[in-house]
């Protein structure tokens, strides 16, 4: 039975979609099966990150309405047992429920060994479609005090909601700024209340691999691209000490 993991954040620009392609990625090259959904609709980003911008993956609607069967998942060209359902461009509020979804999910279940859900930022309906139904939540914060701040937020409403495995990546680290903000990971960690599965540093190999529609494991082998070869083996049940940022 798979494993279906949601990747939240409390704001946008906490680096939550790159951090799903990348970790995604990794579980796919260290020869999981994994599927990621876009779940933004509307919205849908997490193509570009993985380096599939320029394919036409299905949407996960087209899966739950029928029109297009799991199997169709869109495969990653490059990183073998990598799939996409993307978000549909636009559909009908209330069109995907809940129910829909988690038959979706049980599909998935069957088929991969891990789901990773990339939610819309905030705390509305999308965030709480892919947060309910999955297996465990993942939420990404950047340093800054409005970050932390909607983490702990996002962090205490799932925990009220009864998600009980909930787990902290920081992202987007630079060892400065934390040096003038007096500010630590643990820091973070206690203003969000949250344990820590990762922490990220600030690369512009993010950046730049999407411009070069290329997934970031594939366009870069340190930094940030590490970090999530270390996240990924932590879902693995693996033990590997924090990414040392300098």
């Amino acid at each position: 039975m798979g494993q279906v993991i949601a990747v939240t954040s409390g704001k946008g620009g906490t680096g939550k979609t790159t951090l799903c392609a990348g970790i995604a990625s990794c579980l796919a090259a260290d020869g999981k099966r994994v599927l990621c959904i876009d779940a933004d609709i509307g919205l849908r980003n997490l193509d570009i990150s993985l380096g599939m911008a320029d394919l036409a993956p299905i949407s996960f609607a087209d899966v739950i309405f029928g029109r297009c069967s799991l199997s169709e998942a869109a495969p990653h060209p490059d990183i073998p047992g990598l799939f996409l359902l993307t978000a549909p461009i636009s559909e009908k509020p209330g069109r995907i429920t809940p129910g829909g979804f988690s038959g979706l999910l049980q599909q998935v279940r069957q088929a991969f060994d891990f789901c990773l859900i990339d939610a819309p930022a905030g705390l509305g309906e999308g965030f709480w479609l892919a947060a309910n139904e999955a297996d465990s939540v993942l939420v990404v914060s950047t340093p800054d005090p409005a970050s932390m701040r909607d983490a702990a937020c996002a962090a205490d409403a799932l925990f009220l909601a009864g998600k009980h495995d909930v787990r902290l990546i920081v992202n987007r680290i630079t060892p400065k700024l934390f040096r003038q903000m007096s500010l630590t990971v643990d820091d973070v960690m206690d203003n969000v209340g949250l344990p820590l599965l990762g922490i990220v540093p600030e690369d512009q190999n993010v950046v730049l691999s999407a411009a070069h529609n290329t997934a970031l494991v594939l366009f870069s082998n340190q930094n940030a691209a590490v970090a999530c070869l270390h996240i990924a083996r932590r879902l693995c049940g693996r033990k590997v000490r924090l990414l040392r940022i300098r």
